[in-house]
């Protein structure tokens, strides 16, 4: 069992980045539930998200609840501010696995394939708390630039949200070797065949319609059910 830690970044009292009518935390919130969602398709793997609503949550706090659940992965996912344009993925500066890096790699290019036409600001690395705390592999993901005119118009999109939770998951496939659940087969059954036998008489063929309902009328008096086909 696969277990996926995702964080969607700020909440509660801590709005994150804020511009163009959007908030970082609402934004992040919405992705990482596209992820959970999307995820749901896989066979075995568990999905865990730092949080489901409008909290806060400490950035130790977040660490902490992944730490403590045994998480194989850890994602936090944001949206950048500060004049940028495009997506960006970070891991921690300090010592990290192999993994950490490979996985990265993998998660950034994945993310880059599904929002295609975004610039790549490309894989980097900083001293961020919940990459340096959490003990399993870490991402953080920054997801286009709030404050980018460009970047906010995609971000309104919520089927651009859904590409980029989509590229998320794409990732975590190629990653992790992640497997879709076998889709349910139709049932072999037939359906029981009647007991009664039913046999059906064409009489005639008009190209007249009013001769077809002449006979239709004809055989109604007779006491047979009649009715007009083209």
């Amino acid at each position: 069992m696969v277990k996926i830690f995702i964080d969607p970044g700020h909440g509660g009292n801590d709005p994150g980045a804020v511009a163009n009518g959007l908030k970082e935390k609402e934004l992040t919130l919405k992705i990482a539930k596209k992820i959970q969602s999307l995820l749901g398709e896989y066979q075995n793997i568990s999905v865990k998200l730092s949080r489901t609503t409008d909290v806060y949550l400490s950035l130790s706090e977040r660490a902490n609840l992944a730490n403590a659940w045994g998480a194989d992965y850890f994602i936090s996912v944001h949206i950048n501010a500060g004049g940028g344009t495009g997506f960006e993925s970070y891991i921690y500066n300090g010592n990290v696995s192999s993994a950490t890096i490979a996985y990265q790699n993998v998660m950034h290019q994945e993310i880059m394939k599904a929002i295609s036409g975004v610039k790549d600001r490309g894989k980097k690395r900083a001293n961020y708390a919940v990459l340096r705390k959490t003990k399993m592999p870490a991402i953080l993901t920054e997801n286009l630039f709030i404050d980018h005119s460009t970047d906010a118009s995609k971000l309104k999109s919520d089927s651009f949200l859904s590409q980029i939770a989509f590229g998320h998951v794409q990732g975590l496939e190629k990653a992790f070797g992640l497997k879709k659940k076998a889709a349910a087969k139709p049932s072999s059954a037939k359906p029981a065949a009647s007991n009664q036998k039913v046999y059906r008489v064409q009489v005639g063929a008009f190209a007249d319609r009013k001769n077809a309902e002449k006979l239709a009328a004809e055989l109604k008096k007779k006491g047979y059910p009649a009715f007009i086909t083209k």
